[in-house]
């Protein structure tokens, strides 16, 4: 049976309102956050390349990308799980009271052994934000309203990345490339306070209904031949009907595919434009930080439309937003050099590659894992894209001199039009729910 998005509004009253937007706000905060100590590298990088910083090659610099990368692959799958198994709450406050250390010490760092080992110890703890928090947000909002509130929450990734590289970008030109990693740090403690004070699990955790007996909706299952009942929360049955399930699955290895070209962007982004047209650091960052600054339109208006004109379905604005994307990817570097192409060709890509990456690793993982899988789902499908993030992260570091820009925008393309053919054939899909009893 397929649940469409016929119901009439939900109800709404107060003290469940209050809630609700207050674990949107502090959950929004918190991915927000993440980003801070994430996008440091990716401006300190190029003073940290120059004789006057450590002098580092393109080849060091991939390495910590690298080990970041690895890190954060392996703990999307780790965190994932425990976000089910032991809740949001535990696993946030311990990966970003983490990340702020990480950050520190690796600002504190010269030497390029250290710089790996705590860029690998930064993406473990990165790695802790999504997928919890994902699950948090599906415990209070339910699936019919989830594609236009994950638009909004997902503008928590792209915004917190815009903001983050303009703040390291200006603590770097201000007091040197080691700030780029502490002025994040202290920022993201506050963030941890916040968190800690004003966040709770599940709506049943404050005396609360669950937001499906608040809507009056029928509850998602995995199986449709189960109850709710029959999916414990927490339990290790529903941890792996999720890792089996094939619309997981599916997800799972489009995200592969569809994560190289956003990470290489994120990553390489304002060394590409510093080396195209030779600007400095902060003129660099602001340019590269176009392509996030698109995120936050893009995001909110695909989650819109996929609730309104698509009614809950996640698949056709992803299908058609790769499709675009591929084509930018592959004409960007083949124009002659100038500020105003790099700035609307980075400016688009954000536009089409944010829309499909918040859909299917953010709504669509918790509509199919379902608020009680949500995070094993969206870690497992955000653990294969970060595989495809290593490749992305790593690729212009190891290839760019031997094939040139063109030829690195070129293979993420393909890799980005193979995610679109993988969707298309489920362009109607639904999650299912449970047949009465």
């Amino acid at each position: 049976m397929i649940q469409t998005a016929t119901a009439s509004a939900p109800r709404k009253l107060p003290l469940y309102e209050r809630w609700r937007w207050q674990i949107f706000a502090v959950t929004w905060l918190a991915y927000a956050g993440f980003y801070m100590t994430r996008k440091s590298f990716a401006v300190a990088k190029i003073d940290m390349g120059k004789p006057s910083g450590l002098g580092l090659g393109n080849e060091q610099l991939a390495l910590i990308d690298g080990a970041f990368l690895t890190a954060y692959a392996v703990g999307q799958f780790l965190w994932g799980v425990c976000g089910d198994r032991y809740g949001t709450r535990r696993v946030i406050l311990i990966g970003m009271f983490g990340s702020v250390l990480a950050a520190v010490a690796m600002g504190a760092s010269s030497l390029i052994v250290l710089l790996i080992t705590f860029s690998a110890i930064q993406g473990l703890c990165q790695s802790s934000g999504w997928a919890p928090l994902s699950k948090n947000l599906g415990c209070f909002f339910s699936q019919r309203e989830r594609g236009s509130i994950m638009g909004m929450w997902c503008t928590n990734y792209a915004f917190g990345g815009f903001v983050a590289t303009i703040f390291a970008a200006y603590a770097a030109q201000l007091s040197g490339w080691r700030w780029a990693f502490y002025a994040p740090a202290i920022v993201l403690l506050l963030i941890w306070v916040i968190f800690f004070f004003f966040q709770r699990n599940r709506p049943e955790d404050i005396g609360l209904p669950s937001v499906e007996a608040y809507h009056e909706e029928k509850e998602p299952v995995l199986k449709p031949n189960e109850t709710p009942a029959d999916e414990p929360e927490g339990s290790w049955k529903v941890v792996l009907e999720v890792l089996a399930n094939p619309r997981v699955l599916l997800l799972a290895a489009v995200y592969f595919f569809m994560k190289p070209a956003r990470y290489a962007i994120l990553f390489w982004g304002p060394k590409y434009v510093n080396e195209k047209l030779g600007t400095g650091v902060t003129q660099s960052g602001a340019i590269g930080a176009l392509f996030e600054l698109a995120g936050p339109i893009s995001v909110l208006v695909a989650g819109v439309l996929s609730d309104k004109l698509f009614r809950s379905r996640r698949m056709p604005i992803s299908v058609l937003c790769l499709m675009f994307m591929a084509i930018v990817l592959f004409v960007i570097d083949k124009f002659p050099v100038s500020k105003l192409w790099f700035g609307t060709c980075l400016f688009l890509m954000g536009l089409l590659i944010y829309a499909p990456d918040s859909l299917v690793s953010g709504t669509a993982a918790v509509d199919f894992g379902t608020k009680k899988g949500a995070s094993t789902a969206s870690g497992l499908i955000n653990g294969c894209g970060s595989i495809g993030a290593i490749v992305g992260g790593t690729l212009p570091g190891f290839f760019e001199k031997k094939w040139g820009w063109d030829g690195v925008f070129t293979l993420l393309a393909a890799s980005v039009f193979v995610a679109a053919l993988l969707l298309l054939p489920k362009w109607n899909t639904l999650p299912k729910v449970a047949h009465s009893k």
